[in-house]
C-alpha cells in the first residue's frame, strides 16, 4: 500500500484536557481510563483529511476503512493533482458512490488549483473555517468539524449531529435512550473548552478501529 504522510499523535493539549475531563465528569474519566492507550491521531495533509471525511460520509468506520484502503490502492498516490485527474469510473470502482467519487475530484481540483488555501484555516475561528470549507460541493458542516479536529488540532469541536457520537452519548449516559436537547446541553457545557476529546473517547467506545481522518 502506498505511504501516506506520517501520523502525528497526541496534540498538545491532550493530557490536560484528560485530566480535567476526568475530574468532571465520572464517565467521562473511565472511558479516557479504558482506552487510554490510544489517542486520536491525525495527519498534516488537508487534501487526505478532506478525501477521507468524504469517504466517510454516512457510513460505518469499518466500510469507510475498507473504501479507502482501496482507494489508496488503487491511485498509488493520493495526492490533489491525482484525485483532480482521476478518472470517475477509477473511483467508482473502489465503492465510491457517484456523488462521493465527483465530491473528490472537486476537492483535488481546488486545491491543485490553488483555489483552496489550507494554510490560512490556521489563524482563523473555528465558525469561519466551517464556512469557509462549506462553500465546496460535497462538504458540509460535519465534514468541515472533521476537518478542525483531525487537521487542524482544534480542542473545543462537538459535531452534534454526528450520528456514532449521538449513540455513545445515549449509551453511556442515558441507559441507551434517546438524548434530549437539555440533556444534551448539559454535556456541551461540562465538557467545554475540550469538547473534541470527549467525542472523540465516545467514538472510541464503539468501534474496535478507532475513528482517523
Amino acid at each position: 500500500m502506498p505511504a501516506l504522510p506520517a501520523v502525528t499523535r497526541r496534540p498538545p493539549y491532550w493530557s490536560q484536557a484528560c485530566a480535567e475531563l476526568s475530574a468532571q465528569d465520572a464517565v467521562m474519566g473511565q472511558l479516557i481510563e479504558q482506552f487510554r492507550a490510544s489517542e486520536l491521531r491525525y495527519r498534516s495533509d488537508p487534501v487526505i483529511t478532506l478525501a477521507r471525511a468524504i469517504v466517510s460520509q454516512q457510513i460505518s468506520v469499518k466500510a469507510a476503512e475498507s473504501i479507502w484502503n482501496r482507494l489508496l490502492e488503487s491511485m498509488g498516490e493520493l495526492t490533489a493533482q491525482r484525485l483532480a485527474q482521476a478518472r470517475l469510473p477509477t473511483l467508482r470502482n473502489v465503492g465510491l458512490s457517484q456523488r462521493k467519487a465527483e465530491y473528490l475530484k472537486n476537492v483535488g481540483a481546488h486545491f491543485h488549483k490553488r483555489i483552496l488555501i489550507a494554510e490560512r484555516w490556521h489563524e482563523m475561528e473555528d465558525e469561519a473555517v466551517i464556512e469557509d470549507l462549506c462553500q465546496l460541493k460535497g462538504i458540509g458542516r460535519w465534514t468541515a468539524e472533521m476537518f478542525l479536529i483531525f487537521n487542524l488540532q482544534r480542542p473545543d469541536v462537538f459535531p452534534v449531529a454526528d450520528i456514532g457520537l449521538l449513540k455513545a452519548i445515549q449509551r453511556h449516559y442515558n441507559a441507551g435512550r434517546a438524548i434530549g436537547p437539555r440533556k444534551l446541553s448539559q454535556l456541551d457545557k461540562r465538557w467545554r473548552p475540550w469538547r473534541t476529546v470527549a467525542t472523540w473517547y465516545l467514538w472510541r467506545s464503539l468501534d474496535p478501529i478507532p475513528v482517523e481522518y
